[in-house]
């Protein structure tokens, strides 16, 4: 899907700025072209340099390239902003909708203040993300889990862009958090093992009084699923694959459930399965649920999940942009979520794919999750 919008923007780029040039037909064509190989530089790494996945070339050109990509994607952007708000301005100011269709010095700047938002764009999605601290009231949650600390991490995406080093430092932050479990929600490589089994090491280190659990996401199947499933359990960590846990803090029993991502069908590995997961618990303990995706919540919610931890999402990783991800994602795409009496949380992620290391607006995070108890909510007779 990135292809096609990318190259939907790229297009509009051409049409918008490069054509009303006063240039030659030679220089316009060239520049074109330039501007199609930056939005679908995708093709060329995934063929010659690796994968789509994790091409392997040097962190520092694939932060060049996503400069090269975010700027065009932003000034495709407010292009299209400057054009609608022209169009609707007519009647209302003629000479300021003249200006902002016009072919002028105006979107020559708009392509400066684009090529400057990439660049921060890019900063954001490469710095070791802050701590972000949320409390979570669930109704009906047990009084003796209430203050329950949960480190969640989620898209950690494994790759040269996102290497050991950066790797080191995110789980130094999530350890000095001393929370009671760590979760991640998946996307944790982007490559095969071969490649990038150093670069997750460092999530050996690790270490809550509840343990370490984890989940696959939609990457992990991209490259050798069942050789990173290997890598994860040398690793130590418990990968749950369509099955739970039951956990006891204070005295009190609860359940977390791990689901596989439906990306498996490609590869004929098992699709997720909710009932499988939460077969043979306790029905009067409660469930918090891992899922990459946060699009099946009202399912979890119908099986009487408490709490569901997803990512996937990046956050949209573009403020204005991320309405689309919200939409491809069942209405969630940031944040914490009512879904009946389930509550979901959607992470940002920690890291995103190295083919478009972009924020705006939407920063990484390790995720302090503080679980709360409040009282069942009342249903009206």
């Amino acid at each position: 899907m990135f292809h096609l919008y990318a190259g939907i923007i790229a297009l509009y780029v051409i049409l918008r700025f490069v054509r009303p040039l006063p240039w030659g037909r030679t220089a316009k064509v060239l520049l074109s072209a330039l501007i199609v190989v930056g939005a679908e530089h995708h093709v060329v790494t995934r063929n010659v340099f690796g994968s789509m996945a994790s091409p392997e070339v040097p962190g520092w050109l694939l932060m060049g390239l996503g400069w090269a990509t975010g700027t065009l994607v932003v000034f495709g952007l407010l292009l299209i902003l400057s054009d609608l708000l022209g169009c609707l301005s007519r009647r209302v100011s003629p000479r300021a909708s003249r200006v902002l269709l016009a072919p002028s010095g105006w979107r020559c700047g708009l392509l400066v203040l684009a090529a400057c938002l990439g660049a921060l764009g890019v900063r954001e999605a490469v710095r070791v993300p802050p701590v972000k601290t949320v409390e979570v009231a669930i109704p009906g949650w047990p009084q003796a889990l209430d203050g329950l600390r949960i480190a969640q991490l989620t898209d950690l995406h494994a790759s040269r862009l996102l290497d050991a080093r950066w790797m080191e430092q995110v789980v130094a932050r999530s350890n000095a958090l001393k929370a009671d479990l760590i979760v991640i929600t998946g996307d944790m490589v982007d490559g095969s093992p071969a490649a990038r089994v150093a670069d997750v090491k460092p999530l050996q280190d690790l270490a809550a009084p509840l343990g370490v659990l984890a989940i696959p996401g939609n990457h992990e199947y991209y490259v050798d699923y069942l050789g990173w499933v290997d890598a994860f359990q040398k690793t130590g960590l418990r990968l749950l694959r369509n099955e739970h846990v039951t956990l006891t803090h204070a005295g009190q029993r609860f359940v977390v459930a791990g689901l596989t991502d439906r990306v498996a069908e490609r590869i004929a590995e098992t699709m997720p399965d909710l009932a499988g997961a939460l077969a043979g618990r306790d029905p009067a303990d409660p469930v918090i649920l891992l899922d990459h995706r946060p699009g099946n919540a009202p399912q979890a919610a119908q099986a009487g999940v408490s709490l569901q931890l997803s990512g996937h999402t990046h956050g949209g990783q573009i403020l204005g942009p991320d309405r689309l991800a919200k939409w491809m994602n069942g209405g969630f795409v940031s944040g914490l979520y009512d879904v009946g009496d389930l509550r979901l949380y959607v992470s940002n992620g920690a890291g995103l794919w190295p083919g478009f290391p972009v924020r705006l607006g939407r920063r990484n995070e390790i995720t302090e999750l503080v679980l709360r108890a409040a009282p069942p909510r009342q249903v009206p007779r």
